[in-house]
C-alpha cells in the first residue's frame, strides 16, 4: 500500500511538472501580446477552466484558403503563432479609429512568434503596426488593417504573404487580461531602455532602468508613445520589456509551485483569450513539455523597418525594409531565426 502511494505521488508530480511547463510556454504565447496564453494549466480543474472560458474563433474565420497560403514542407516541425493584442483605448487615446480583432477589441499589438522544431528557443518578433503592406484584393495599407478589411483570415494571409511562411496558430489578448494578471503577480519589475524619464497621459513618470509596476502602471507604460521620437517603435521596445518581466515573475518557482497563484492566474486570464480551434489545452500541454527547455532562451526582437514617411492618403507609416524580410523569411523556412537575430544584435 505504501508503494502504491508513493508511485502515485509520483505520476502526480510529474504531471503536474508536464502541466507546469505548459503554463510557462502558455505566459510566452500571450504575453507576447502582453499575457499568459491560453495555456495555464495545472490541474485537471485548470485545463476545464481553460476550455470553458478561453473563447475561440471560427475555423471559417482564422485561415484563408488553402489556395492562398505558402505550402509548409511535411518534415518541417518548426511552430509560428501569430500574437494580436487588442486594446479599446488604442494604445495612445480613444480617439484612434483601430480594427477590431473578432470577439475582442481593437488591433494594437502584433507579434509573430517562431517555436523551432527542435523546441530549444523561442523568437518572439513584434511588427509595427504602422508597418506600410499589401493587403491581397486590397492594395496597400497599415499592417493591421486588414483585420478591418477581411477579419482574422486576411490578416494571417496577407503575413503570410510577407513572410512566405505559414501560421500554425493564432490567439489574441485583450488589455483587460494586463490588470488581473500582473495583480494576481504582486507586480512586476520593468527594466525601461528608454534614456530619459517620460511622463504618460494617466500621469505616471517612469525613469531609466528597473522600477517596480502595479497593474495601472505597467497598462499606462506599454501603452504610452506619444513623446518618443520614433513613436510606435519605442512602445514596441516598452512592451517587450514588459513581457520579459512577467515571463520572469511567472516561472518563478515561488509561482509555479504554488497551485493557488496558478489558479488565480488562469481564472483571471482566460476569459480575455482567443485562440483558433486547434489551440486546445492538450496541444499546449503538450507543446509546453517539448518545450520544457526552452524558457531560458526566449529572444523578443522588432522586425527592422525602412524609412519612415507618408502614404499617398497622407497616413504616416513605416516603409519596409525588404532586405531583413528576405532573410528572415529564408530564417523562418531554414529554421535559422535565432542566428540571425543575434548575427543582427536585434
Amino acid at each position: 500500500m505504501a508503494e502504491e502511494t508513493v508511485e502515485e505521488s509520483r505520476r502526480r508530480r510529474k504531471r503536474r511538472s508536464r502541466l507546469t511547463i505548459g503554463i510557462v510556454l502558455g505566459s510566452l504565447v500571450v504575453l507576447v501580446a502582453g499575457a499568459l496564453v491560453a495555456s495555464l494549466l495545472y490541474l485537471n480543474s485548470l485545463s476545464r477552466s481553460y476550455e470553458e472560458n478561453v473563447q475561440t474563433f471560427g475555423d471559417e474565420e482564422t485561415f484563408p484558403d488553402e489556395a492562398d497560403r505558402p505550402e509548409k514542407d511535411e518534415d518541417d516541425e518548426s511552430i509560428n503563432i501569430l500574437l494580436i493584442g487588442s486594446d479599446d483605448h488604442g494604445g495612445s487615446g480613444e480617439s484612434e479609429d483601430l480594427p477590431r480583432v473578432p470577439q475582442g477589441g481593437r488591433s494594437d499589438t502584433m507579434m509573430l512568434v517562431h517555436i523551432p522544431a527542435d523546441r530549444d528557443s523561442v523568437q518572439v518578433m513584434s511588427i509595427p503596426r504602422d508597418l506600410w503592406v499589401e493587403v491581397p484584393g486590397h492594395g496597400w495599407h497599415k499592417v493591421n488593417a486588414p483585420l478591418a478589411l477581411g477579419g482574422i483570415s486576411l490578416t494571417v494571409q496577407t503575413l503570410e504573404g510577407l513572410f512566405d511562411a505559414r501560421i500554425d496558430h493564432i490567439a489574441s489578448v485583450d488589455m483587460l487580461g494586463f490588470i488581473g494578471l500582473v495583480d494576481a503577480l504582486g507586480g512586476v519589475d520593468v527594466n525601461s531602455s528608454y534614456p530619459e524619464s517620460f511622463t504618460t497621459g494617466e500621469g505616471y513618470t517612469f525613469e531609466p532602468g528597473v522600477q517596480h509596476m502595479d497593474s495601472e502602471q505597467a497598462l499606462s507604460f506599454v501603452r504610452h508613445r506619444a513623446t518618443f521620437p520614433d513613436g510606435d517603435l519605442q512602445r514596441v521596445r516598452n512592451q517587450q520589456a514588459f513581457i520579459r518581466a512577467v515571463i520572469q515573475e511567472s516561472v518563478s518557482p515561488s509561482n509555479l509551485t504554488n497551485p493557488g497563484q496558478v489558479q488565480d492566474m488562469v481564472e483571471t486570464f482566460a476569459p480575455h483569450l482567443v485562440v483558433d480551434e486547434t489551440l486546445d489545452s492538450s496541444t499546449v500541454a503538450s507543446l509546453g513539455w517539448q518545450m520544457r527547455g526552452a524558457v531560458s532562451d526566449i529572444q523578443l526582437f522588432t522586425l527592422p523597418t525602412g524609412d519612415s514617411g507618408r502614404s499617398a492618403d497622407g497616413q504616416w507609416i513605416w516603409n519596409q525594409d525588404t532586405q531583413a524580410i528576405s532573410e528572415i523569411s529564408e530564417a523562418l523556412s531554414d529554421g535559422t531565426l535565432q542566428e540571425y537575430v543575434d548575427d543582427n544584435d536585434l
